[in-house]
């Protein structure tokens, strides 16, 4: 079918959405989905002018249909946090044209195309959820034509059809909602083969959901109980004249806060009793200055960005601090990503190397000394 050599500008669909903290730490692992979206063919009528040419006619006028809806169906596996293997199935939809020629008659001409596909993605994360992707990979497609002619038009071959392999390419926003379920807008490029000899492009914009099998849903952290502040009583020594007073001992209560965040999330979660307790001791004790919150990751993921994650837990801390509060001046926040290890871990598969994972992904509240003087 003499239509396609497709322009008209890929385009991407914004995705307009902020909400907590994403999984591009996830790395590895399988996962499928489908998208669906709007096709656009650019149909040669030059090219249709030129056949009907060669045959004795002449067009008085073209119309086009070259906008359809199409679809796809895929499945892959991550290689690692920039890189995956895709394939699936898809459907671009059905494209035609209707010539008006003369001698009086019409030339109705429609093609369908559907076929596979195997694609390489690179992915490039830009925050804990939000990513942009790109593909590039191999179609191998069905195209199927008719044509139909009236009056003094007559078809000769009406429903001719070719299988063909050619090369594809797009681009791509991606949102992760959990570990498990992402959203994608993308835009991508088909080379085609029509069945009467003619190449050209489809150019699909589509959206859809990943499910990814394994992904981590959410849950609770376990509730760890605060030590208690033990008091110390005051002696007192009265006698005329007092003695001198005894050397000054003190006793010292460190705090400590883990795991107060949902994996890969710096996001408190509520209720935070323990963080309470702190800010209570703080709130009682304004002597007690140059607090220390320290963040700290696992090493799933780059070193950059586990850098950002431990600052914004440990800001997250602060911040929770001093709306309690507690004067931000005598708190200081800071992240060291993945660095002093509690644990190391060996585990292959990515469930049990999150699990085993669990106590390097932390913040530590140091320095709050509550000092008693006792006479």
């Amino acid at each position: 079918m003499k239509f396609i050599n497709a322009t008209g500008t890929l385009g991407l669909v914004a995705l307009a959405a902020l909400a907590s903290p994403l999984a591009l730490a996830d790395e590895s692992g399988w996962y499928g989905g489908a998208n669906v979206g709007r096709s656009a063919a650019t149909i040669d009528d030059a090219r249709i002018d030129a056949g009907l040419l060669s045959g004795g006619f002449t067009s008085s006028a073209i119309v086009d249909d070259d906008r359809s809806t199409g679809y796809k169906v895929f499945g892959g596996y991550q290689l690692n946090k920039n890189f995956a293997i895709e394939g699936g199935y898809f459907d671009l939809g059905k494209f035609g044209y209707t010539a008006t020629t003369v001698p009086a008659g019409t030339l109705n001409g429609t093609i369908k195309l559907r076929g596979l596909n195997l694609d390489l993605v690179g992915i490039v994360p830009f925050t804990e959820k939000f990513s942009a992707f790109g593909r590039v990979g191999l179609n191998y497609a069905q195209a199927r034509d008719s044509f139909t002619g009236t009056g003094a038009v007559h078809v000769t071959n009406p429903n001719p059809s070719k299988y063909g392999t050619n090369y594809k390419f797009g681009v791509g926003l991606q949102y992760a909602f959990t570990d498990a379920l992402a959203m994608r807008a993308e835009a991508e490029r088909y080379r085609v083969d029509d069945a009467v000899g003619n190449k050209g492009h489809i150019d699909l914009v589509s959206v859809g959901l990943i499910y990814r099998f394994g992904g981590k849903t959410q849950s609770p952290a376990p509730y760890v109980a605060a030590p208690a502040l033990v008091p110390v009583p005051e002696v007192i020594v009265a006698a005329p004249p007092p003695p001198p007073p005894p050397p000054a001992r003190f006793e010292k209560f460190t705090l400590s806060a883990t795991e107060l965040f949902a994996f890969d999330s710096a996001e408190l979660r509520m209720p935070q009793p323990k963080l309470d307790e702190i800010a209570t001791a703080l709130g009682s004790n304004s002597d007690v200055n140059n607090v220390v919150i320290t963040g700290y990751t696992d090493r799933i993921g780059s070193a950059k960005y586990n850098q950002k994650l431990s600052e914004r837990r440990a800001l997250s801390v602060k911040n929770y601090l001093t709306s309690k509060g507690i004067d931000a001046n005598r708190l200081k926040a800071e992240g060291k990503g993945e660095a002093n290890p509690v644990v190391v871990c060996t585990d292959k598969k990515r469930p049990a190397l999150i699990k085993c994972l669990e106590p390097n992904r932390r913040v530590e509240v140091e320095n709050i000394t509550i000092e008693r003087r006792v006479q």
